[in-house]
């Protein structure tokens, strides 16, 4: 696709790798808790207390809220670019009617 105002064309595979890129936050997820828990049961069976198991899981679940938080903003910042783009003015001054649509009730 190419851009009218600059010769920026997107590279084939962009929203492939966008895809993937989205499909890879729930697998951190669940190897953030999994590593997390990990870290805490060897830390347990290495100094014999029950609550660095705990400890652990509960960086595991801090390490997944932050991936979570990071594809927010990186989400956040690739669409605060749309809002310029004519496609989308009408929508973001108007609101999220189609203005060819008729009032059929």
């Amino acid at each position: 696709m190419e851009n009218k105002n600059n010769d920026y064309k997107e590279p084939k595979h962009e929203g492939k790798l966008r895809a993937l890129d989205n499909l890879s936050l729930g697998i951190s997820l669940v190897a953030a808790v999994g590593l997390g828990f990990a870290a805490g049961y060897g830390l347990k069976h290495l100094f014999g207390y029950d609550w660095l198991l705990w400890l652990g899981l509960f960086w595991g679940i801090c390490a997944a809220i932050l991936n979570v938080y990071k594809a927010y903003k990186r989400a956040q910042k690739e669409f605060e670019g749309l809002e310029n783009d004519p496609r989308y003015a009408y929508r973001a001054k108007h609101g999220d009617k189609k203005f060819d649509d008729d009032d059929d009730d």
